[in-house]
């Protein structure tokens, strides 16, 4: 939805990344990248595979709470309600599946990943380390770095996830989130905002900090829980410095919003690429070697975050009551900014605050 895509177009931009990423990205080799596939229709992969399976998950009004911060929700609200629910038509778009021959006991796992390239392909070392993990993969076409955030690729990811569950018998507790470069950066974003779905993510060679104006955090029910339950695997090539560089900024910002369920994959004499065999298999081995979360840590760690939001909402409420209305609403985006939909309560507030004093 355009309107949607406009309002979140300072994260659109840097999810395809900044300058310097996407030059050194346009001098890597397709061929390099996801090379062709090696596998056919009857070895479980499916070429042009159209699904007809919409989800509450992928409506326009639906990702916009989660994915945005709870002003810029609170702008777009009156437009959704006569928007289109769904911003993608099913019926124009096409997916590639790759089933293993053989089910695990619980059911399959599932991996749906988003590419930097617009093709719906299966990179060619990825299916015998499939088969060894029970693991469905499918992906989306015209879902690349071209494509709109809350247009198309995380819609599309969402709607690949909803009908690979309704065809195939799934394992809940193995539903993972990938993506290689922009692909891995729209990766994060849906593991943080939909943690009831994704159990982990798999980040190949694209990170960035949570929080802030950059990746806004969801509403706090849903933090909370992506705290609790999602588990992180980085995986870049050792000469990716770039990219290994971010991976160490997103790491350190997940720790300062309380998570800690995260492990990292360096892939030896690997530049900026898709994970060969080896890369994959190491990192869906660390996927599913879920840690411990520390509950004491985890509640002191809460309670840090909750003292510094209230620490800056007292501060704006003061400057409404002051009359200070430049310095409240200034606060008030601050906190919006920063804290995203974990303050959704407290913006709400502050905001009909201010609306009464108009």
């Amino acid at each position: 939805m355009r309107l949607m895509q406009k309002t979140n177009a300072r994260t659109a931009a840097r999810t395809s990344g900044n300058i310097v990423i996407r030059a050194f990205y346009a001098m890597t080799c397709w061929c390099i990248l996801f090379g062709a596939t090696s596998v056919s229709a009857a070895d479980g992969f499916t070429k042009d595979v159209t699904f007809d399976t919409y989800s509450p998950l992928s409506s326009s009004a639906g990702m916009a709470r989660r994915m945005l911060t709870p002003l810029s929700y609170r702008r777009i609200e009156p437009q959704l309600a006569n928007a289109r629910a769904q911003p993608i038509d099913l019926a124009d778009e096409k997916f590639a599946v790759y089933v293993p021959a053989d089910a695990p006991p619980q059911g399959y796992g599932l991996v749906v990943f988003i590419p930097p390239w617009p093709q719906a392909s299966l990179p060619k070392d990825w299916p015998r380390v499939l088969d060894r993990n029970g693991l469905i993969f499918v992906t989306a076409a015209n879902s690349g770095n071209e494509a709109g955030l809350l247009d198309r690729r995380v819609p599309l990811a969402l709607l690949a996830y909803e009908n690979a569950r309704k065809r195939y018998s799934i394992d809940a507790n193995r539903v993972y989130v990938g993506g290689m470069s922009g692909g891995s950066r729209v990766a994060l974003r849906i593991a943080l905002a939909y943690p009831d779905v994704f159990r982990g993510a798999l980040l190949n060679a694209g990170s960035d900090p949570i929080g802030g104006d950059q990746v806004a955090l969801p509403p706090a029910e849903l933090l909370h829980r992506f705290q609790e339950s999602t588990r992180l695997v980085f995986l870049t090539g050792e000469r990716d410095e770039i990219n290994r560089h971010n991976d160490l900024i997103s790491q350190k910002s997940l720790r300062g919003w309380c998570v800690s369920d995260f492990d990292s994959v360096t892939m030896p004499r690997r530049g900026h690429e898709i994970a060969d065999a080896a890369g994959l298999a190491q990192a869906l081995k660390k996927l599913e070697q879920r840690s411990a979360i520390e509950p004491d840590t985890l509640a002191q760690c809460r309670t840090t975050l909750d003292a510094e939001l209230t620490a800056q909402v007292t501060d704006a409420q003061a400057a409404v009551r002051a009359g200070d209305r430049a310095r409240a609403v200034a606060a008030m985006a601050a906190i919006d900014a920063h804290f995203g939909g974990m303050a959704e309560q407290a913006v709400v507030e502050l905001q009909g605050e201010l609306g009464s004093q108009k």
